[in-house]
C-alpha cells in the first residue's frame, strides 16, 4: 500500500516531460491500487477476528544498547479505517484532479506530489511505533509544503507554503520531546511497549519528571503540541486558512483525508498515556473546545468559499479532539466523526472547486448567487454535504457529531454547552454559504450583458463528468455513511482504543433523546438565522461589520498575536544578537587589531633606514641607561 504510490511519485517526479501524457493516469492508478489492497485487508479482518491486529516487522532500524527500534507496520482496527479513508477519498480526489488540473502544464508533477502525500500518510497510520510514525509525519509536512505552494509563482502561495512548514515544525518539537521522554521512561517507542509501560504509571515514582503522573502529563502535553500543529488546533492554527492558496484538490486532501486528521490519530493511538494523566486529557478537551468555537466563528465572516470551509475544518477537528480528550468511552466517536467528516468535507471542497471552475476561478462568494440554476449537479451534491455537516437527522454528520455532543454533556456541562453552541454556529455559517453561493439573486452578469453596480462578468457552467462523478459518490457517502457506521464503529474500535466495548446508540435513539432534540432545535435556529440574514440582497462589497465580524475576517488576529508574542520578540532578539556581534564581539576583535595596527604604524616611523639615526638612538639609549644607574647609586 505504501510502496506503490511512493514508487509512482518517484517515477512522476523523475521521468520528466515524457510522462506528461499519462502521468495523471499512473498517479490515480497507484492510489486506487492502495485502496484495493486496503479493502481486501479490511474484508479479511471482518471475516477472521484473528487477523484484526497484524504486526509486520521489516528490519531492525536502530539497535543501540537497550534501545531496539524496528521498521515495523501495524494493521489493526484503527489503522485500517484510516487506510480506507486515505486511499478511498484520496483516489476520488485523484480522479477529480484529472479534470481540475487538465490545463496545468505541470499536472504530472502535481500527481507526483499527491502520490507522495498519500504514501506519507499511509506510513504515518500504519507505523507500529512513534519513530516510524514520525517519518510519515514529516513526509506529510513536506508534501503539504510542495502542494500548498504548487503555484509558487504567486507570492501568496509561496508564503503560505513556508508558513505551513514553519508552524508545523513548532508542533514537531512536541513530537520529538515526547519520543525522547518515552525512550527515557520505557526504553522504547513501540506502541505495544509504551502502552504496557504506561499502565499504572500514575502511581510510579522516580521517573524522568519525578512522579509517574508528572511524566505521563509531560508526554501527553508534548503529544498534544504535536497534534495541534498537524491538525491546526489553537494555538497552532494560523497556517490552515492560508493553505487555501494551493489547488482546490489539495485543500480537499489536506482537510478530509490526510494531514489535519493526523493529530486526532496521534491522540487516539496514545490512549494509554492519556488514561494516566487527567491533566493532559483535560488539556486536549480544552484545546478541542476552544478550537471548535474559534473555527466556527471564523467561518461566519469569510467571503472566500475555501477559507470559510477551512474555518469549518478547524471547528470539526475541534469536535474530534474534544471527543478524544474525554476518554475511552468517546474515542470511537472521534474516529466516527473523522470518517464522516472526510466524506462531506471532501464533497464540499471539491464542490467549491467545481464552482470555481465554472466561475473563472473566482473564490469570492459575493460574486456568486443563484448558481443552483446553472450548476445543478454541483449544487445537489454540495447540498448533501451541507445537510451532513450541520447535522440534519439521517445524514452522516448527525450520527457522529451528535454522539460527541452527548458525550460532552455527560463529561462536563460547560463543555457540552460549548459543543451545542458550535453546532448552532455551524448551521448558521453553512446556511450563509449556501445562500450566498447557490440561492438568492445572482451577483454576476453574462459577458454579453450590461455590468451594473460593478458585478463580475462570468459564464457559470457545470463541470465535466470526471469532476462530478467523485462529487456524486461523496454525496452518497455524506447521506448514508453515518447510518452504515453507527452500529459498527463502537464494537470494531473498542480493542484498538483499550476498552472492552463502547455503547453506541441505535440510529434513531440520538434523535429522540433530550440532548438530541435540543441539538436539532439549535441546528434549526442556526439555519433560520442564516436564511434570515442572507435572504435578501447581498452587497457585492463586504460591509465593514462589527467588532466580532472584523475579528473573524482577521482570523481572530492569530497572525497579529503570533507577530506580537513570537515573531516580533524573536526578530528583536535576532537584531540584538546581530548588534552585539557587530559592535561587541566584532568590535572587540577589530578594536584590538586596530590598536596594534595603530601602534605598529607609530613604531614603524622609527625605522628610517639611516645608519646615523640608529647610531644616535644607541647613544641616547646608552646615556639613558647610564643615567638610571647613576641615579640608582645616588639614591
Amino acid at each position: 500500500m505504501i510502496a506503490v504510490p511512493l514508487l509512482s511519485a518517484a517515477v512522476l517526479l523523475l521521468i520528466g516531460r515524457a510522462g506528461d501524457k499519462w502521468g495523471h493516469l499512473l498517479g490515480t492508478a497507484a492510489s486506487l491500487y492502495s485502496f484495493v489492497i486496503g479493502a481486501i485487508l479490511f474484508t479479511q479482518m471482518l471475516a477472521d477476528p484473528g487477523t484484526r491486529s497484524v504486526n509486520a516487522k521489516l528490519y531492525e532500524w536502530i539497535g543501540i544498547g537497550p534501545w531496539d527500534v524496528q521498521m515495523g507496520l501495524l494493521i489493526d482496527q484503527l489503522s485500517i479505517l484510516f487506510v480506507l479513508l486515505i486511499t478511498g477519498v484520496g483516489t476520488l480526489i485523484h480522479v477529480y484532479s484529472i479534470g481540475y488540473m487538465a490545463h496545468d502544464e505541470r499536472r504530472r508533477r502535481f500527481f507526483g506530489f499527491l502520490n507522495l502525500f498519500v504514501a506519507a500518510m499511509l506510513l504515518l497510520v500504519l507505523a507500529d511505533n512513534y519513530l516510524v510514525l514520525f517519518i510519515g509525519w514529516e513526509g506529510v509536512g513536506l508534501a503539504s509544503y510542495l502542494l500548498i505552494g504548487f503555484w509558487q509563482a504567486k507570492p501568496s502561495a509561496a508564503a503560505a507554503a513556508k508558513k505551513a512548514f514553519v508552524v508545523n515544525r513548532v508542533g514537531d518539537i512536541g513530537m520529538a520531546l515526547a519520543m525522547a521522554t518515552m525512550f527515557a521512561t520505557f526504553g522504547s517507542v513501540t506502541y505495544a511497549q509504551v502502552n504496557e509501560g504506561a499502565q499504572g504509571m500514575a502511581e510510579a515514582q522516580g521517573t524522568l519528571f519525578g512522579s509517574g503522573a508528572a511524566t505521563a502529563t509531560a508526554i501527553g502535553l508534548f503529544l498534544l503540541l504535536a497534534a495541534c500543529g498537524k491538525s491546526a488546533q489553537v494555538p497552532l492554527q494560523s497556517w490552515l486558512l492560508d493553505a487555501m492558496e494551493g489547488p482546490t484538490p489539495v485543500s480537499a486532501l489536506i482537510h478530509a483525508a490526510t494531514m489535519v486528521t493526523a493529530g486526532v490519530y496521534l491522540v487516539t493511538r496514545s490512549h494509554a498515556i492519556y488514561a494516566e494523566t487527567p491533566v493532559a486529557a483535560m488539556a486536549v478537551v480544552i484545546v478541542g473546545t476552544v478550537t471548535l468555537l474559534a473555527g466556527a466563528w471564523i467561518g461566519t465572516s469569510k467571503d472566500d468559499i475555501k477559507k470559510a470551509l477551512a474555518g469549518s475544518t478547524m471547528s470539526q477537528i475541534g469536535y474530534m479532539m474534544l471527543a478524544a480528550g474525554i476518554g475511552p468511552a468517546a474515542y470511537p466517536f472521534a474516529i466516527f466523526h473523522l470518517i464522516t467528516h472526510g466524506f462531506f468535507k471532501a464533497n464540499m471542497f471539491l464542490g467549491a472547486g467545481s464552482v470555481m471552475h465554472g466561475m473563472n476561478d473566482d473564490v469570492n462568494m459575493r460574486n456568486y448567487g443563484r448558481l443552483s440554476k446553472f450548476m445543478k449537479v454541483t449544487f445537489l451534491t454540495f447540498a448533501m454535504g451541507y445537510l451532513a455537516i450541520i447535522g440534519v437527522p439521517g445524514f452522516s454528520g448527525s450520527f457522529s457529531k451528535d454522539h460527541i455532543i452527548t458525550a460532552a454533556f455527560e463529561f462536563n456541562l460547560v463543555v457540552g454547552i460549548c459543543a451545542l453552541v458550535g453546532a448552532l454556529i455551524t448551521a448558521y455559517y453553512m446556511t450563509r454559504m449556501m445562500m450566498m453561493t447557490f440561492w438568492g439573486k445572482r451577483r454576476w452578469v453574462e459577458p454579453d450583458e450590461d455590468n451594473p453596480n460593478g458585478f463580475a462578468v462570468r459564464h457559470p457552467h457545470e463541470s465535466p463528468a470526471v469532476m462530478t462523478i467523485p462529487l456524486i459518490i461523496l454525496a452518497v457517502l455524506s447521506i448514508i455513511g453515518g447510518f452504515l457506521l453507527n452500529g459498527f464503529i463502537g464494537g470494531w474500535l473498542a480493542p484498538a482504543v483499550g476498552v472492552e466495548e463502547v455503547h453506541v446508540q441505535a440510529w434513531y435513539e440520538g434523535f429522540i433523546s433530550p440532548i438530541g432534540i435540543i441539538t436539532i432545535v439549535a441546528v434549526a435556529i442556526g439555519v433560520f438565522l442564516g436564511w434570515w440574514v442572507f435572504r435578501g440582497d447581498v452587497p457585492v462589497y463586504a460591509p465593514s461589520g462589527n467588532a466580532l465580524e472584523r475579528a473573524a475576517r482577521a482570523d481572530l488576529y492569530g497572525d497579529a498575536l503570533n507577530d506580537a508574542v513570537v515573531v516580533g520578540p524573536t526578530m528583536g532578539l535576532a537584531r540584538g544578537i546581530a548588534e552585539f556581534d557587530d559592535k561587541g564581539v566584532d568590535g572587540a576583535v577589530n578594536g584590538t587589531a586596530a590598536t596594534f595596527g595603530g601602534l605598529s604604524s607609530q613604531i614603524r616611523r622609527l625605522q628610517t633606514g639611516y645608519v646615523r639615526s640608529y647610531a644616535l638612538m644607541m647613544v641616547a639609549g646608552a646615556v639613558l641607561v647610564g643615567a638610571v644607574l647613576i641615579l640608582g647609586q645616588l639614591a
